[in-house]
């Protein structure tokens, strides 16, 4: 009776997060923390998440190929960030991600496209919750990354993963104002429509 009621006390006190904090916590970084390294198992947390999230026909073609630090060389020279800010050739020196997840699949269409967006999307929530962040690279060498990492699928896409060094913020817009993220005095600005415009009358 004595461990139960110490286990009901502790469930008590836990502090839940609600998925609406880690949306608003999931911004894509593209600078991180270098003195922090990603553990294997982080990121194996992070496939686990994936394997839980919904597949399109139930397919789970994906597979991911896990780089932690020591690997990192061979992702960095192969990856853009920043494609709306290309004067700032980010990320800056010494802000480089340190850790990567490898999204691929030999299997083409639609519904692989579905699994993508799902999967990211799960694991970069999956990150923020251990309180990591990320970004989905979508703009890589391919057939680079392939011979780099030895890979016998095809890279769909890259998730770096991280802590973050960057103040991002999220900016209200009405329709028709510039969607495109921008930077002023070292914060990164994200533009969000409101929650008004985005519902059909």
């Amino acid at each position: 009776m004595e461990e139960y009621e110490t286990q009901k006390c502790a469930s008590v006190h836990t502090r839940r997060v609600s998925l609406m904090s880690l949306l608003a916590k999931n911004r894509s970084t593209r600078g991180f923390d270098n003195s922090f390294k990603v553990r294997y198992d982080q990121l194996v947390s992070l496939v686990e998440a994936a394997r839980l999230a919904p597949s399109a026909r139930n397919q789970q073609a994906l597979r991911f190929r896990l780089v932690t630090a020591e690997e990192a060389h061979l992702v960095l020279p192969y990856i853009k960030l920043g494609g709306a800010l290309p004067e700032l050739n980010l990320p800056f020196e010494g802000t480089e991600p340190n850790a990567f997840v490898v999204i691929c699949s030999e299997k083409e269409g639609r519904y692989i496209d579905m699994d993508l967006g799902i999967v990211a999307q799960t694991m970069l929530l999956r990150a923020t919750e251990m309180g990591l962040n990320g970004v989905c690279i979508g703009a890589f060498d391919h057939d680079a990354i392939s011979e780099a990492l030895q890979l016998n699928l095809a890279p769909k896409l890259i998730l770096a993963i991280g802590r973050s060094a960057e103040h991002i913020e999220i900016v209200d817009i009405a329709e028709g104002e510039p969607q495109a993220y921008y930077r002023e005095n070292g914060v990164h600005f994200v533009p969000k429509l409101r929650r008004e415009d985005l519902i059909v009358k």
